[in-house]
């Protein structure tokens, strides 16, 4: 069987328009913002270069081009798993694709050759190490071309977050073929950044698009970098059965954290670049397709995860700039669902990330970048304004208006003066000649007689005590945010021991003030996180949701069959939009957003039975929360199971007309209902008669009909001879 062509592929028509092939191949009825001038720009032969959020629709802007024009497309990808995942859904959108990389045999990747010396191949993935072996450009040369598509395009700029030295030579393509098309793609770059990338890949002139960044379905939250395994594991609570990253900066921590989750009872595995490859690819491939639900890892793990139904996402440590914070949140919700991010912060991170920049062989020119994008994200940890303002604004776009969907939107900070806690503390410091850490620095505030206060005589310093009247762990926020907006140093390696600065010394002079949050205990935090996690819901949502559940079950139990990952079958977004809406035949389910023609063919009677199925087990069950809309679904299938309307009406204690009313709706909505078998013959001769002179376009006609006829013949019968003179 070939690797290419294991199911239906649909051949495409030479005149089928972009919008066609959007609704044909992948369900969709329209464009999202940019995409159709993106793809115009393309069938017109010009260069482009798109810059689109993770989850924004960059793919379709290259895939729709390849499908329409003549030729093949090759798109150049730096991860194995990227292409992988890009290709299965789109051979199970019904496209001829495939990939070429190190993961194939030698007979796999001769074949793949010949699809596309053929001409059955519409996109061929490649890495661009594969692109400059010895050899292959010449291949390239033979083949029908009709664009080169550039994934992840950043890799190309020294200035890029992920700068890959071999993406360098992807210039040639350009001189090399400069009549086709190079579209260049990418989720995260500065201005620095984007025309770099223009210069390196040899298309100055190309047209540059720039998709809002704002991706509102995204929850953002940060927490200080304390009690975090309490928070993640209550996070977690709240969010069972749903896929989501923990990212760490040490391999370490990643296993660390694994483990207590694993014994907390939650699905999680580690994975980084120091695991063996045969480990990382069965983490990997049991994360898509939803065996285990977390995966705790490096930075190692994402860049090439397609998977569009993961749900939440929380950084331990604090990433070294916005670039990759943004992309890497942006790995949650790519279907449009709702999905949360959870940064923790830590003036420890700024010290880690700060030793990593000037530990590293990069030119001073290049950390001084470093460090101004890692205070950038310093200064959203550290923010009191709405957190989506901040991200967008480094992207240079401007919104009018706050979020509502941030931790600062939805419980804005109470700040109070703190000039004089501050000051407190910084004389205990002062006084211990800088040499103590935060545990012995709160006991000296709060008078604590411990041996080791009384041992080095702190118990009679001057500020002993001045700060009984806080808890320790108020105490300990107070110093976090100190620390955290430079008004104290830490020395690491000095036992972690408080120091000095500037600005500490004209706080003790009283030459500048401090404002400190309002402390919230972890009590009220956690209450305030959960509540905006599980908001009430109605009967109505609690019904969609469990259906929600059933097609997801479902839907994996398919993709367990077919080997591929859930979102292979349908997105979240997809099953979401049927446990809605309840789609019962094929002209409602192809209206549901990423129901394509051969989606359908493979999987659309199974969901509607699934959702035929649902409606009847809570009308047995007498469930008084069936939505409007499921009782038509109900009264289809005892339709079908051949019965009168009379015996629906009484099995459903409704009137004949009620359930003649649904029938109709039905048949409005595709289904084949053959009304006029309910009544018979002679039936229908003798309203024919009655109704000679009537005004049959009357709103009194059916009533006036039936005192006519002395009540004989039931209503519903009138309407249907009636509607159909």
């Amino acid at each position: 069987m070939s690797l290419v062509l294991q199911s239906k592929i649909y051949a495409v028509n030479f005149d089928m328009t972009k919008e066609k092939a959007l609704k044909q191949f992948f369900g969709y009825d329209a464009f999202r913002p940019l995409q159709a001038d993106i793809i115009d720009t393309i069938l017109s032969a010009q260069d482009a270069l798109v810059l689109m959020p993770t989850g924004g629709g960059k793919s379709v802007c290259f895939q729709i081009p390849a499908i329409v024009m003549d030729g093949m497309a090759v798109v150049i990808s730096p991860l194995i798993a990227l292409m992988k995942d890009q290709v299965e859904a789109l051979r199970a959108n019904g496209v001829a694709a495939a990939y070429l990389n190190s993961s194939l045999t030698t007979k796999e990747q001769y074949e793949i050759e010949r699809l596309c010396e053929s001409g059955q191949l519409k996109l061929l993935y490649i890495s661009p190490e594969k692109l400059f072996t010895s050899g292959y450009l010449d291949f390239i040369k033979r083949l029908n071309i009709n664009l080169f598509a550039i994934d992840e395009a950043h890799c190309v700029s020294f200035w890029g977050h992920d700068f890959r030295p071999e993406y360098t030579q992807l210039k040639i393509l350009k001189s090399e073929f400069p009549s086709i098309p190079v579209v260049a793609l990418t989720a995260t770059a500065d201005r620095v950044t984007r025309k770099d990338i223009l210069v390196q890949l040899g298309i100055p002139d190309a047209t540059v698009f720039v998709s809002s960044f704002d991706r509102p379905n995204l929850s953002l939250s940060v927490l200080p970098g304390r009690k975090r395994i309490n928070y993640i594991q209550s996070f977690l609570l709240q969010h069972q059965n749903k896929s989501g990253i923990v990212y760490c900066l040490a391999r370490k921590t990643t296993e660390s954290i694994a483990e207590s989750l694993q014994k907390m009872g939650f699905k999680a595995k580690h994975y980084h670049a120091g695991c063996d490859g045969a480990y990382r690819s069965q983490v990997q491939e049991e994360f898509l397709r939803d065996d285990i639900q977390i995966i705790v890892a490096t930075i190692a793990f994402g860049m090439g995860i397609d998977k569009s139904n993961v749900r939440w996402i929380i950084h331990y440590n604090l990433p070294k700039n916005v670039e990759n914070f943004y992309q890497e949140i942006g790995r949650a919700g790519r279907d449009g669902m709702p999905s949360n991010t959870l940064l923790f912060y830590s003036y420890a991170d700024i010290i880690t990330q700060t030793d990593f920049i000037n530990k590293s062989e990069a030119p001073e020119n290049q950390k001084e970048l470093l460090r101004a994008k890692l205070d950038r994200m310093k200064q959203y940890a550290e923010a009191d304004i709405c957190r989506r303002r901040i991200l967008l604004s480094y992207f240079n776009e401007t919104v009018d208006k706050d979020c509502g969907n941030c931790d600062v939107c939805k419980n804005p900070r109470q700040k109070f003066d703190g000039t004089i806690l501050a000051q407190k503390a910084l004389s205990a410091i002062a006084r211990t000649d800088q040499k103590v850490a935060m545990s012995l620095l709160i006991d000296i505030l709060r008078g604590s007689h411990n041996r080791n206060v009384v041992e080095k005589k702190y118990d009679q310093l001057k500020t002993f005590g001045t700060g009984k009247d806080l808890k320790g762990e108020v105490w300990a926020d107070y110093l976090f945010q100190l620390l955290n907006n430079g008004t104290i140093d830490i020395a690491y390696d000095e036992g972690h021991a408080f120091k000095l600065n500037d600005t500490s010394w004209k706080v003790l002079k009283g030459q500048q003030s401090v404002n400190l949050v309002q402390f919230v205990p972890y009590e009220i935090k956690k209450a305030q996180q959960e509540a905006d996690e599980t908001p009430v819901k109605t009967k109505k949502e609690i019904l969609r949701d469990e259906l929600f559940e059933k097609l997801r079950t479902l839907r994996k139990q398919i993709a367990d069959r077919e080997r591929v990952p859930p979102y292979v079958v349908f997105s979240d977004q997809t099953i979401s939009e049927m446990s809605t809406h309840k789609p019962v035949n094929k002209v409602s389910m192809l209206a549901i957003s990423g129901v394509g023609q051969l989606k359908f063919e493979r999987y659309g009677e199974l969901f509607i039975n699934e959702i035929l199925s649902f409606a009847k087990e809570n009308t047995i069950k007498g469930d008084t929360r069936v939505i409007k809309g499921m009782t038509y679904v109900v009264t289809h299938d005892l339709y079908k199971e051949g019965q009168s309307i009379e015996a629906i009406a009484k099995q459903r204690e409704m009137t004949s007309g009620t359930i003649l009313g649904h029938l109709l709706k039905l048949r409005e909505h595709g289904e084949l209902i053959d009304i006029q078998q309910f009544v018979s013959e002679s039936e229908r001769k003798i309203i024919q008669q009655a109704s000679a002179g009537l005004n049959l376009d009357n709103a009194g006609v059916l009533t006036e009909l039936f005192n006519r006829l002395n009540g004989k013949i039931d209503y519903y019968k009138l309407r249907i001879v009636i509607n159909q003179l």
